[in-house]
């Protein structure tokens, strides 16, 4: 399984929001079902919680995180290109301008589900809660895939599990699509907490002791500097839409 990533951001919210969802649903939902609905095994997304204050610094991204998930590498190819896409979010004053305008920061991410799995969750659902920490990142510039992977997986990862209230660790590798240039966005990860009480206690208050690899442009934890090679949101256990169900196929 792989699964298309989108994580959103909007620098006017709650106003963009209620635009959005209608056109999300009504037209871009429907077209994605149309083109690719038969290789779709889940078309879900999630609201990004209300965050604490602490947590905005960390390349927050506040409007939605959504997931097209596909069997394989061959389904992703198997849709059908006869339909471009209809931009008629009334949120967007330019469609030709989605950066600039609708979406500022818009972070996508092809990834394999949970490639490394750091840190199991021992609890069940009914003994904890889970806060979602969902992030996707890249290297800095001239930082090769192999070099920055060599610190996340055998150093980095080894030390986050060290933080107090961490209950969950998981990432996902970027896939690589044959004939396609290298993915921009690297990992997809999750970071598992009760709640922002074991958030804040893990990354603000008692962290553990970091080391920052040499390559690193940023120097504070997690040295990827946010909103350019870090991005993160906080998402509750379950989606809040399933479009599969409450989408259609248009046109």
């Amino acid at each position: 399984m792989i699964k298309l990533i989108f994580m959103l951001a909007s620098t006017d919210l709650p106003n963009e929001m209620p635009a959005f969802e209608r056109w999300y649903l009504r037209y871009h939902a429907g077209e994605v079902l149309a083109k690719d609905g038969a290789f779709i095994p889940r078309f879900i997304a999630y609201r990004p919680l209300p965050v604490i204050p602490e947590a905005l610094p960390y390349g927050h991204y506040n409007m939605r995180v959504i997931e097209v998930w596909f069997r394989s590498i061959e389904d992703y190819y198997g849709g059908n290109n006869i339909f471009h896409f209809t931009w008629k979010g009334g949120w967007m004053k330019n469609p030709i301008e989605w950066d600039k305008y609708a979406i500022p920061r818009v972070s996508t991410c092809v990834s394999v589900p949970a490639q490394n799995v750091f840190l199991a969750s021992k609890y069940s659902a009914e003994e904890k809660m889970m806060l979602r920490w969902y992030t996707i990142t890249k290297y800095p510039e001239g930082v090769s895939l192999e070099e920055g992977d060599d610190w996340f997986v055998n150093v980095h990862s080894k030390e986050v599990l060290q933080q107090p209230g961490l209950i969950g660790y998981f990432s996902a590798k970027a896939v690589q699509f044959p004939g396609r240039s290298a993915p921009t966005w690297v990992r997809q990860s999750e970071l598992i907490y009760e709640d922002f009480n074991g958030w804040k206690k893990s990354i603000i208050d008692k962290p553990p002791k970091y080391t920052k690899p040499r390559w690193a442009k940023y120097d504070k934890y997690p040295f990827l500097e946010p909103y350019v090679d870090f991005t993160s949101t906080f998402i509750a256990e379950r989606p809040d839409i399933d479009y599969l169900k409450e989408a259609h196929p248009f046109p």
